[in-house]
Order: C-alpha cells, then structure tokens, then sequence
C-alpha cells in the first residue's frame, strides 16, 4: 500500500501584512519556506526548522491555518502562521531568492497551490482550511 509524505510550510507574517517567500533552487517558483516532516519530529518544530534552513529567519509557530494534500504526489502538507523572532534574511542550497511579500505579490507570484496557502495563512483565525489540488491547481470537492 502507498504511503504519504508529510511537509511543513511556514507563513511568516509580519506587522505591516507582508509574507516571507523564498524562490526554489530546483524549480524557480515563489513558494513559502518549507519541506519534509523528518519522522521523529512534531510539525510545530519542523516547521520552525525548515523556514531557518531556507530564509535565516527564526520563528515561532502561532497557528494552524490548513492542510493540503497532492492528490497527484501524496504528499500532505500542513501550513503555519509564524511570527519572525530573529535572524536575517539569506539563501540556501534550496533557494535563490528570499523577499517580504505582499499579498497582491503572493497572488501574481505564486502558483495557485501555493498562493491559496499564504492567503488562508492572512485570513482571519477560523479552523484550520483543508484543500485537495493536482499539483498545479485546486480541485473542488
């Protein structure tokens, strides 16, 4: 039987509503800082590693805001809201790019998979969204 991958994404929000992104070595896609669940760890923790690795910025966790899974790929992915705590913007070996978004930026910048997360990220706080997509677009259920 196949089995799924869990990622963690982190939406980094700051006061005057803008949103850290990060451009993918391997691809070149706008996306949020993110990547792989390692087994052992809990997601909050995850994700507070993966946006370091990639962007330098420390975070702290503040909620969850959706779960999105490829149907395509299996991949399930669970999305946080994040406050920077420290650190200083810089690159890595998975991006290219790091900049402060805004959310007409997100929407022009990013793929429709990817946009729909940070914008649920700036929604107002209600119950965590969950979406299905093929990769590359949502589907409706």
């Amino acid at each position: 039987m196949p089995l799924h991958s869990v990622s963690v994404a982190g939406v980094v929000v700051r006061d005057d509503g803008s949103v850290l992104a990060i451009r993918r070595a391997d691809n070149g896609t706008w996306e949020p800082p993110g990547g792989v669940l390692e087994l052992d760890e809990h997601p909050e923790d995850g994700t507070v590693r993966e946006v370091l690795e990639e962007t330098g910025i420390c975070v702290s966790v503040e909620r969850l805001t959706g779960v999105y899974k490829n149907m395509s790929r299996g991949v399930v992915a669970l999305v946080f809201r994040c406050r920077q705590v420290g650190g200083v913007e810089r690159t890595s070996q998975e991006s290219t790019d790091v900049k402060w978004l805004t959310p007409e930026e997100v929407k022009k910048w990013m793929g429709e998979v990817y946009a729909v997360r940070v914008l649920d990220a700036l929604a107002p706080a209600v119950a965590p969204h969950v979406r299905v997509h093929d990769g590359r677009h949502l589907i409706k259920g």
